[in-house]
């Protein structure tokens, strides 16, 4: 599916940037990236540099002079803007947008990002099929334009990858109950050892405080059996030689 999502940055101005946004591309699997008149020579320095490890969608990226001939080998176009544009297009979220891509996987989905000073212009807009706004605080709408195309990568990710995100974290089982009070009960028998519940009167709040700590922990078999390795450990006495 990855390979089917395509990322168009519309008049560039920073080089720095499209390397920024070619890094996080690779970081969530993302390959296609194309370039409209771009305002300095593509690729410079500034692109190699913040690239990084992600130089290869550089190389292979394909700079195009008009927008039209950037978004010929898509079939849907999103827009990406900071403000609501007084055009008849729809306007979508996240959500609406990932209920699209959902619903047409088959497809080809272009995201198209406008210069960092102005962003997309209403022309350049009126070539899309969508228009998604990144939501964000009202009192400051405009996102740098590497941190607009990792916001929009990481969700698309997230959403491509989901079984096997929940597959991940169901494997994480913690330790029953009863290994997790056996720990319990041997740390309370050294802790009476030591004559650690003092003044006796506090006790049974000081048990209650310690159960809900350890409870609330949620450890897993290892991680059980490392607190019982440190406990054990701190209950033996030095011996100098």
């Amino acid at each position: 599916m990855e390979n089917k999502l395509g990322f168009i940055l519309v008049r560039p101005q920073l080089g720095e940037n499209i390397g920024a946004c070619a890094r996080s591309m690779k970081n969530f699997g993302f390959k296609k990236l194309n370039i409209v008149s771009p305002k300095f020579h593509f690729p410079n320095h500034k692109t190699k540099v913040t690239s990084v490890g992600a130089y290869d969608i550089i190389r292979n990226t394909k700079v195009f002079k008009s927008i039209e001939k950037a978004i010929d080998e898509f079939d849907i176009i999103i827009s990406l803007s900071a403000r609501r544009r007084d055009l008849n297009k729809k306007h979508i979220s996240i959500k609406e947008f990932l209920n699209i891509l959902k619903k047409r996987k088959e497809m080809k989905f272009g995201f198209m990002f406008g210069p960092e000073a102005s962003g997309l212009s209403n022309k350049d807009i009126s070539l899309s099929n969508f228009i998604l706004q990144i939501p964000t605080s009202n009192k400051f709408k405009s996102l740098n334009l590497s941190h607009s195309v990792t916001i929009l990568c990481y969700e698309i990710f997230k959403f491509l990858n989901k079984n096997i995100l929940d597959k991940k974290s169901k494997n994480l089982r913690i330790s029953s109950k009863s290994k997790i009070i056996s720990l319990t009960k041997h740390l309370i028998k050294l802790l009476e050892m030591k004559d650690f519940f003092l003044p006796p009167e506090k006790k049974q709040s000081m048990l209650i405080n310690i159960n809900n700590l350890i409870h609330r922990f949620e450890p897993n078999d290892k991680e059980l059996r490392i607190l019982a390795s440190i406990i054990s450990s701190l209950s033996k006495k030095n011996v100098k030689r």
